[in-house]
């Protein structure tokens, strides 16, 4: 499978509409239905164009709206910012650029400051979700968050890392949204293509997945991980870009102070840098967090 299957504008259209029902806008169902979602002609006289436009753009035939045009799409397909901007981005011409042969690395000195936080899980991810570095308390909180290793590909193919979060599909979800919005409308990109068709090839869960086009900048929230020596705990993050890089995404877990989060991410941290110790062995010391 190809990133490039239906990656314009009509592909995005099509696959956006098929997630909006009659119920969704005010309409009424009508009986039997040959598409999922929206009509066409329905999208069109909600958005206030004709149905004929409409098809072209879906077609391809047309793809370079008006302003005035795309909000009134993005209002009747209930688009959030990130798909809003990715709709617009998908009108304009794309930028050309030779892509490196090579795998992204960290600047020394992001390095330096990932491993300095001692008490908070920090990693470095490149723009295809794969794991540029982090430090021993990430490593410690999720195998998955070790260098070289693929976010997706952890939580998509490999049943061991995927167990590790209690709301798999959720995570699953953020994850291939994130990764539309990270690759843009930049989707001849060689590593990208290689990424999605493997995950395609090996995951039906993907495929579908990608096919809704769902974009969305994981800038912030919870994600809840099941830790083999602490137990459940569920820690805010927050990323932030790299600056001087392309595409580089450094993300750090916290959790309140005082609360029960904050007091397993504290052992955690002492197991993840006790050099001479088992930290198999201190994990009896938090009964009550692998109990839960």
């Amino acid at each position: 499978m190809s990133t490039t299957d239906d990656a314009g504008l009509g592909g995005f259209l099509r696959a956006r509409r098929a997630q909006v029902g009659p119920a969704d806008v005010g309409l009424e169902a009508g009986g039997p239905r040959r598409v999922q979602g929206l009509r066409r002609e329905e999208l069109a006289l909600l958005a206030g164009i004709s149905t004929d436009y409409y098809v072209r753009l879906e077609q391809g035939r047309d793809r370079h709206p008006s302003r005035e045009v795309l909000e009134a799409l993005a209002r009747v397909l209930q688009l959030d910012e990130d798909a809003v901007r990715h709709m617009q981005a998908l009108t304009r011409p794309a930028r050309r650029r030779r892509r490196p042969t090579h795998r992204a690395t960290v600047r020394p000195s992001v390095e330096v400051l990932v491993h300095a936080m001692t008490q908070t899980p920090a990693a470095v991810v490149d723009r295809y979700l794969t794991v540029l570095t982090a430090n021993p308390l990430a490593q410690c909180l999720h195998s998955g968050l070790a260098t070289g290793r693929n976010l997706l590909r952890d939580v998509f193919l490999d049943p061991g890392t995927a167990d590790a979060y209690p709301e798999l599909e959720a995570v699953r979800r953020e994850t291939v949204a994130g990764l539309r919005a990270f690759a843009g409308t930049d989707v001849d990109d060689p590593f990208l293509t290689d990424l999605v068709g493997e995950l395609s090839l090996k995951s039906r869960a993907f495929g579908q997945m990608w096919a809704r086009q769902d974009v969305r900048h994981c800038r912030a929230g919870t994600k809840r991980f099941r830790n083999p020596l602490v137990g459940d705990l569920t820690l805010t993050y927050d990323s932030f870009d790299v600056g001087g890089s392309t595409g580089q995404t450094m993300i750090v877990y916290t959790a309140a102070p005082g609360s029960q989060d904050h007091e397993a991410l504290t052992l955690l941290s002492a197991l993840a840098h006790d050099r001479t110790g088992s930290p198999a062995t201190a994990a009896p010391s938090s009964p009550s967090r692998a109990q839960r």
